[in-house]
């Protein structure tokens, strides 16, 4: 059987403000202290877990979300009415577009400690 993911740690300067980033632009509950972590429960199972890191330098990871055309439209209405920078790749060549790969959407943003977070609305095709 193979390995399902349970959890990973997103480090971040503040972990609160990091968690709550994701979850407003999400809708999502707001996110429960845990420990040293603030955590915020995906579906199937997952938690992300911000932990305060106070390194000279963040390393950035890539988190990507799968979610349905209508939470596509309400996340990217959350983007644009912060006036967040987005853009349709995940090197930044495309501002201020959505791509449209795999017969779906999709948008990359960063989040305040420079996270690359991309919703998409079609998993990738792997063959």
């Amino acid at each position: 059987m193979p390995a399902r993911l349970d959890h990973t740690i997103v480090r971040s300067r503040d972990r609160f403000a990091g968690a709550r980033f994701l979850t407003e632009l999400l809708d999502a509950p707001e996110p429960k202290p845990f420990g040293p972590f603030a955590s915020v429960p995906l579906e199937g199972g997952v938690t992300l877990d911000y932990l305060d890191d106070d390194a000279p330098r963040i390393v950035p990871q890539h988190l990507a979300f799968l979610v349905s055309e209508p939470e596509f439209d309400e996340i990217f209405a959350r983007i644009t009415g912060r006036g967040l920078p987005y853009w349709a790749d995940p090197y930044h060549h495309e501002p201020r577009r959505i791509n449209h790969l795999h017969q779906g959407r999709g948008v990359y943003i960063e989040d305040p400690d420079g996270h690359s977070i991309e919703f998409i609305t079609h998993t990738y095709v792997t063959d």
